[in-house]
């Protein structure tokens, strides 16, 4: 049997192209695209009571709530779909298609046994290129517990991690406080559920 054939690398056009017509969502960085996992009906409940409250607390201001169809490019080349993201002011979008936004100003992503590493960890180091991100928030599957992460002038980052279904997280970034109680309803954690489907492959590291 003779060597794999190597799968030709992609540009950032052509991964625009596939993806626009795709019926599944993937990653893209460096030549390559990565399969998004699935999620679970537990992940599902926890994004849904997310962009409910923030879509209610943002009403009336310039900051504006987005599911997870909504595309982010880094500056590092990576393109993916946070679970949930805000944008203040005007749209910066990626080119003549207006389907790729360049300035969520929070991120959030809601953690999971198969994505947790790499939302921690390299995902973040993307995520932290992006000029006008100042909030990154982690959301916990398995406790009423929520982490955010505050960029601050300096660049560093500080952490907040907030637990309790009686207590609330400041999102300084858009002036809104997040009950825990709110984000965490109808989320029975005595329910095991099996994990989401892994994606196929991560992007490599920055």
């Amino acid at each position: 049997m003779g060597p794999p054939k190597r799968v030709p690398s992609l540009s950032a056009v052509e991964y625009l192209r596939i993806e626009r017509a795709a019926t599944y969502r993937s990653e893209f960085f460096r030549g390559e695209m990565f399969a998004m996992a699935g999620g679970s009906p537990k992940h599902s409940r926890l994004k849904t009571n997310i962009l409910t409250e923030l879509n209610t607390r943002l009403k009336g201001k310039p900051c504006v709530p987005y599911d997870s169809d909504l595309r982010i490019r880094c500056r590092t080349g990576l393109y993916t779909y946070p679970d949930a993201s805000v944008v203040c002011g005007e749209l910066e979008l990626d080119d003549e298609h207006k389907d790729t936004v360049l300035n969520p100003m929070l991120i959030v992503e809601v953690l999971s046994k198969s994505t947790e590493a790499y939302d921690r960890g390299k995902k973040f180091d993307h995520y932290r290129t992006i000029p006008a991100l100042r909030e990154y928030v982690l959301v916990s599957q398995d406790e009423p517990m929520v982490q955010r992460f505050l960029r601050n002038d300096d660049d560093t980052w500080t952490l907040t991690a907030v637990s309790g279904l009686e207590r609330s997280l400041l999102l300084s970034s858009i002036g809104v406080e997040l009950p825990l109680a709110e984000v965490f309803d109808r989320v029975d954690f005595m329910v095991e559920e099996s994990d989401e489907t892994p994606a196929v492959s991560e992007p490599r590291p920055v």
